[in-house]
């Protein structure tokens, strides 16, 4: 009985949704409505591989690529040091400092980092960038905390223990242990770095979103099918690099 009852609820919540949102399915599955659909998706099945579009495409490619990979070498320089106080090695004040950056800067999603910083550094490549390295230093801040937190402290202990420094005992003591998980997270983030750097030029932050969303304003369907199959083409190389590195860097 209680089903049924949780069932009439969501019937009615999806019933009272169509009515305050004012959708009309009649207009929207209509001759004419399904009719505009097909044709303006039957324009992307006629990709435009001109030698002047792939070039630009080439550009927006390179573009694409050069704010992840930046932005994902920027983030996890920033995330490595705010996570060695938020794994509590410098006390509980910094500890709770760090992590409390880490989380407003993990909070905020990478499109409205984009939209934040394309008004303060204009529209174009740089803002995808930081956009990129504000929100992966947070992710890769807490990833690489946890790391450390969960990292023995004996071959540390040991060189401070022979007359070593701290500063020793965190390069040859700990670092060589956790480093083939940090690269982990880092190829990870940079896989998925390369697929938002697509989409943050929807805001102006350059690469092939920017490519792809002038192509949909002016309804060029053959242009944008291309940069979508650029896109897909260039998600893909970039998973098998990443996959390859961590067989050759982190299993090895």
């Amino acid at each position: 009985m209680t089903n049924y009852g949780l069932l009439a609820a969501l019937l009615a919540a999806v019933i009272a949704s169509f009515v305050y949102l004012g959708i009309d399915l009649g207009a929207l599955f209509g001759s004419d409505s399904l009719s505009q659909m097909g044709h303006y998706a039957g324009g992307f099945f006629s990709p435009d591989f001109s030698a002047t579009h792939l070039q630009r495409i080439a550009q927006g490619a390179l573009e694409t690529l050069a704010m992840s990979a930046i932005g994902t070498l920027l983030a996890a320089l920033l995330g490595l040091l705010l996570a060695l106080p938020a794994a509590g090695r410098f006390g509980w004040p910094a500890r709770s400092g760090s992590r409390f950056i880490l989380n407003a800067l993990r909070a905020v999603p990478e499109l409205v980092w984009a939209a934040l910083v394309v008004l303060a550094a204009g529209l174009g490549p740089n803002a995808g960038t930081l956009a990129l390295a504000l929100h992966t230093a947070g992710v890769l801040g807490r990833l690489f905390a946890e790391a450390l937190e969960n990292t023995p402290n004996e071959p540390a202990e040991a060189i401070r223990l022979s007359g070593g420094g701290r500063i020793a005992a965190f390069c040859y003591g700990t670092l060589p242990t956790v480093c083939p998980q940090l690269i982990a997270y880092s190829l990870y983030r940079w896989e998925n770095n390369i697929r938002m750097a697509s989409v943050l030029g929807f805001v102006g932050a350059g690469g092939l979103g920017q490519m792809l969303y002038v192509n949909l304003s002016l309804f060029q369907e053959a242009q944008a099918a291309t940069v979508i199959l650029s896109m897909l083409l260039l998600v893909l190389a970039v998973d098998a690099l990443s996959s390859w590195a961590r067989q050759r860097w982190v299993s090895a």
